[in-house]
This record gives C-alpha cells, sequence and structure tokens, in this order.
C-alpha cells in the first residue's frame, strides 16, 4: 500500500514566502480568473509561475486528543497557492492530499521496506513467533513534505493545493492508529478550517491564527494507497465543502488488507506486515511521545487485537472496515484501481464502489491493467475537479459508469457497469485425466475420484504451474480456446477437501496457459486471478475450528474483482496449492490437502454464459 518512493523522488525544497495576517483589501489591480474549454480548467498564464507561489505551512486544530498529551492534536499543513489569491479578491477551490508518509525520510523508507521489520511467516500455523524488530524513524523536517509535480499540474488551473500529514506522522500530534477513528477525523478537521469551521496556526504551539481566506469553500480530494485510504475516511464523515474524492487503490477495510476468508496473508510485496508494522513504518511524529503512544496504541489495540493466530474476523477488524461507516457520506467519487493490483487487491474499490452506487451518490470507476497504483487519464481528473471544485456544468455525472483500460491499450473503454451486465455464470467442474493435467469444462462427470497434493511453500507458484506431473499442486485446464473469452466480474470457487492436519493454507489461482516467458509478457498474460482461504474458517468468518484429520469440509470464496479477456488459443487453467510463499504463512512442508472433485466447482462471470464459453471452448 506505499506509494513511498514516489512521494520522496519528487519532493524538492522551495523557499517558503511569508503570508501577510491580513489580506489587502484596497488592491484593486485586475485579478486572474480560472479558465475553461472543452469542460476541463485550462493553465492560466498569472496562476502558472512556480517561482510566484505562495507556499504556506501552519498547524490545524482537531477535536481529539489521540496522543494523550492533554492537549487538541493539531496536523501539519503544507498550502502551495497563486501569488494572486493575496489579495483576498481572488477564492479557489482546494485539491486536497492528506499523507501518512509525508514526514519519512528518503533513506528510512528503503529501510523500512524491507523484511527485518516483518513477522516471520516460516512457521507452524497456530503459533506466533515471540517477537520481531521493531523499527524507530526520526521525522523528516526539510519541506516541503510532498510532491511538487501536482503543485505544476494543478496551481497553474486554477486550484489551490493543500497537503497534510496524518495523525502521529511527521509534524503532526497524535498517534497512528490504522484506520482508527482519528484518522477520518484529522482530515475532516483540515477541511472544516478551509471552510472556516475550525481554527489553523502559525506554529505548532503558538495561538497566532492562520485563515484560508482564499478559499471558495469547495474541496477535493486525491491520493494514492494510504492516502487514497484517507480521502475515504474523510468522505465518511460527511464533512461539509468535501465535493468529490478521487481514491486511487486506496484500502477499503484493512481486514481484506491483510487477510483472506480467515486466512492471515500479506498483502503483496510485503510478506509478514501486519497493523502494527504499518504503524512503526508511518509513526514519524514527536519522539518524546513516541513510547507512551506504542504502548497504548500499538502494542494494546493493535498488536493485541490483529490475531495473526487464527485470522478470524473480529470487532476490531470490523471497526476499520469503511463500508461500516458510510452513512454519512454525500460527495462524488471517481474510483480508480489495477485489476493486477496485489497489494492493495481489487476488491478494496469494487466493495467501497457498490456501497456508494447503493447510496445513490454520483459515482464512477475506473480500472486498468497495470498494478498497485495508477490515477485514472487526467483529462478525466480535470474534468471530475472542474464539475465539482468549479461547478462547471461539463456533464461528466451522465457518462457511463464504469471506463476500463484494455489490455495493451492506453485510454479507458467506456461501460454502461462494472461488472459488465452481459456476463453470466458459467460453472465449470474439474475432473481427472490421463493427460499430465486434469481437466475443466461445462460437464459435471458424475463418477469422479478424489486426488491428493502435498504443501510445500518453497516451491514458487509460477514453477508449481509450469512443473509437469507436480505433486505439491492440482492443475486443472479447460480445452483450447478457439476465441476470446471475456471474464467481467469476480470468479468464485467451491471445494470439498480434507487435511491431514488441524489446519492448513488453502492456495488457488486461476491462470492462462501455456506459460509465457518473452520479453514483453505482462502479468495477466500468466495469472489471471488469485484467491485464498483458511478452510478451518468453512463455516464463519469470524469463528474458526480446527480441522479433523481425514473429514472433509466444503465450502466456498471469491477471487477478485476482473475484467479480462483471455486469448484464442490459451487455456483456462484452475490451480489448487496450499502454502503461498509470497502472501501466506510458509508452516513446516509435509501437510496432505485431498481434494474431492465431485465437490468441487468454479463459476466464472463471462460475456455471453455459457453458450457462448461452449462455442469458444469446443474441441474442433
Amino acid at each position: 500500500m506505499k506509494n513511498l518512493i514516489f512521494l520522496s523522488v519528487f519532493s524538492i525544497s522551495l523557499v517558503l514566502i511569508p503570508l501577510s495576517a491580513q489580506p489587502s483589501q484596497t488592491d484593486t489591480a485586475f485579478v486572474p480568473r480560472p479558465v475553461f474549454k472543452n469542460g476541463e480548467a485550462q493553465v492560466v498564464p498569472e496562476f502558472g509561475d512556480p517561482k510566484s507561489f505562495i507556499r504556506e505551512e501552519l498547524w490545524v486544530e482537531t477535536d481529539f486528543d489521540s496522543d494523550a498529551d492533554g492537549k487538541p492534536d493539531r496536523m501539519h499543513v503544507f498550502v502551495t497557492r497563486p501569488a494572486c489569491t493575496e489579495s483576498g479578491q481572488l477564492k479557489l477551490p482546494a485539491i486536497y492530499m492528506p499523507s501518512p508518509y509525508y514526514g519519512l525520510r528518503l533513506w528510512s523508507l528503503l529501510g523500512i521496506s524491507s523484511s527485518k521489520y516483518n513477522w516471520k511467516v516460516k512457521h507452524e500455523l497456530g503459533h506466533l513467533p515471540k517477537s520481531r524488530k521493531h523499527a524507530n524513524l526520526k521525522t523528516r523536517t526539510k519541506r516541503p513534505f510532498f510532491s511538487g509535480s501536482s503543485d505544476r499540474t494543478w496551481v497553474p488551473r486554477g486550484y489551490v493545493m493543500v497537503y497534510s500529514s496524518s495523525p502521529g506522522t511527521g509534524l503532526s500530534d497524535g498517534a497512528p492508529t490504522i484506520g482508527g477513528e482519528n484518522e477520518s477525523k484529522a482530515p475532516k478537521a483540515v477541511i472544516d478550517w478551509l471552510c472556516g469551521r475550525a481554527n489553523g496556526f502559525k506554529t505548532r504551539d503558538g495561538n497566532e491564527k492562520v485563515q484560508a481566506f482564499w478559499c471558495s469553500g469547495k474541496v477535493g480530494m486525491t491520493g494514492s494507497s494510504y492516502d487514497g485510504t484517507l480521502c475515504i475516511a474523510a468522505a465518511t464523515t460527511g464533512v461539509q465543502g468535501l465535493e468529490v474524492i478521487i481514491p486511487v487503490a486506496p484500502v477499503s477495510s484493512f481486514y481484506h488488507y491483510y487477510r483472506s476468508n480467515g486466512l492471515v496473508r500479506s498483502p503483496g510485496g510485503y510478506q509478514g506486515e501486519d497493523m502494527d508494522v504499518l504503524y512503526d513504518l508511518i509513526h514519524t511524529a514527536e519522539p518524546s511521545r513516541r513510547k507512551e503512544n506504542n504502548r497504548r496504541v500499538r502494542d494494546s489495540i493493535l498488536f493485541k487485537n490483529q490475531d495473526r493466530l487464527s485470522g478470524d474476523f473480529n470487532a476490531f477488524w470490523a471497526s476499520r472496515d469503511y463500508l461500516n461507516q458510510m452513512e454519512n457520506m454525500k460527495c462524488a467519487m471517481l474510483m480508480s484501481h489495477a485489476f493486477n493490483d496485489w497489494n492493495v487487491m481489487s476488491e478494496h474499490s469494487y466493495r467501497f464502489y457498490q456501497a456508494a452506487r447503493k447510496k445513490g451518490l454520483t459515482t464512477k470507476i475506473y480500472y486498468h491493467q497495470g498494478d498497485h497504483g495508477g490515477d485514472p487519464p487526467f483529462s478525466m481528473m480535470n474534468r471530475w475537479f472542474t464539475r465539482y471544485l468549479h461547478q462547471i456544468e461539463n456533464g461528466i455525472e451522465n457518462e457511463k459508469d464504469a471506463w476500463i483500460t484494455r489490455e495493451r491499450k492506453e485510454m479507458p473503454t467506456p461501460y454502461d457497469a462494472y461488472p459488465d451486465a452481459r456476463a453470466s455464470e458459467v460453472v465449470l467442474y474439474p475432473a481427472l485425466s490421463e493427460q499430465q493435467n486434469g481437466t475443466l469444462s461445462q460437464r459435471k462427470n458424475i463418477k469422479q475420484e478424489s486426488c491428493s497434493l502435498i504443501d510445500d511453500h518453497r516451491i514458487k507458484p509460477e514453477k508449481l504451474v509450469q512443473a509437469k506431473n507436480e505433486k505439491h499442486r492440482l492443475l486443472f485446464v479447460t480445452p483450447v480456446l478457439e476465441k476470446d473469452v471475456r471474464i467481467s466480474g469476480i470468479p468464485r470457487v467451491t471445494v470439498r477437501l480434507s487435511s491431514s492436519k488441524p489446519a492448513a493454507n488453502l492456495s488457488a489461482y486461476l491462470v492462462s496457459l501455456p506459460w509465457e516467458k518473452e520479453k514483453g509478457t505482462e502479468i495477466y498474460d500468466n495469472i489471471i486471478n488469485r484467491a485464498w482461504a483458511d478452510p478451518q474458517n468453512h463455516q464463519s468468518l469470524s469463528a474458526g475450528e480446527p480441522l479433523q484429520p481425514g473429514r472433509f469440509y466444503e465450502f466456498s470464496f471469491d477471487f477478485m474483482p476482473d475484467d479480462q479477456v483471455i486469448r484464442k488459443g490459451q487455456q483456462i487453467g484452475l490451480m489448487i496449492f496450499s502454502s503461498d510463499r509470497d502472501f501466506t504463512l510458509c508452516p513446516k512442508p509435509g501437510t496432505v490437502l485431498t481434494l474431492d472433485l465431485q465437490g468441487t466447482k468454479i463459476s466464472l462471470p463471462v460475456i455471453g454464459g455459457a453458450e457462448e464459453f461452449q462455442k469458444a471452448s469446443r474441441k474442433p
């Protein structure tokens, strides 16, 4: 979830230009105004010279005290605006980008990303290492803390850029809570200040106030990863003045970020990370408060409740699911995500997007075929900010609901909805075969034998797919496709299995075969989708139970939302295996999983449904 390098590489040192206490009321010089063309804000020369930008830092006071020092927490805020706003005759909307990462130094980003601070994952299920190494990072004090590229993009087009460090990070007071209430209320306080309802101060401890006299009272938000999470966190407060958000790859539920269907599962690229590890990464605030924050928040709340022993869902996780906090949300939203994001997976944006639609909010979704991050096309973002911040009627609310960048394309294709309404369920059944791999077809074989696999986390999944007669996985494949097949929606797998031990990991991959290794191969050319589950949670996500060796259990679980074309000449494969070395805990090899094929199937949402899939997979 960490777009860290991007934030730091583009941070540049700029001279702060002090502001007068009050805007001049006597300046009668020409005041430039925003300009719009084809529904988009245009560069205005009088706004656009970075050398003339006014840059100001301040602290906004909140109504909470998350570091328990007896004083309301103050959030560190940085503002960039056109010089012509200083007269007070021009009021502009604000684009606001909060983050927990502004206080991190570049070398800290590189060091903290290593696995030495994460939980060890090579141990038996149901056990926990005694401890892990904690990071203790220094606070970055060099100004500014943000990406100057956003200033150069939006300020010339008639916006004020506003940045803030979230609680317990950078030069902000408080303590990080990783999805706790203060991380929603902090950006709300900044928006309240922008709209004249909260106090801002020139210094962290002083009483000299700063007013956002240049703000029109219209605020939009955007940001990627954790920054995008703070966008939806602020939106759930229903704060007045927040008109539109464009979150990119946000976490909508921290349970879904660190767990899958009852299984302890790490985000891609950060094996062994958990809530308390992320806390250490972003906790860069006042050193004198860190020990107490660690005791009260990290050790007493996060570590105590995250439960790496079982992976079960509980009240702690429910409190960090933004779908449970959407009652007051009222702003418009353009959601953005990648189908091949295996860090913050595509289910996060989809579930929040669907919930916003059910509330009747103006919301659209943009998906692309890349990995973590990825803004919508600039023109699309410009039109959304223009419509809701400058109130220019450009019709974006009447456009298609879903925009998907197709494979190897640059610009998105509009669709009436996501998932595509033309998709319907195609049920495929696995069967044993005399060939190297089993078969996957629409015909259910009444007489089926069971088949087994042996867990071994040491083998990479891509090796398991390509290996012949591999005993550590089960692989079932369709006939070679005679025409393209497009999947749009959420595949679902049902398994009936037994385990030789009371606990086991279960992993499932959808793959496209033959496996391609040529230069230029994209991740979606080989991996269609992924899913993980804990068989102990076959009845309840919140109450797993030890497995009885030899007893069969039947349960179903979802893959990630996807929209992908499987090309003619390929085969769709379902691979079932146990431990996934890049995502799950890694117990000692040897657990045997036995699959009852009579109770196993997969459902694919295919454009054209069963009839079209049958045509595509018909043998010549």
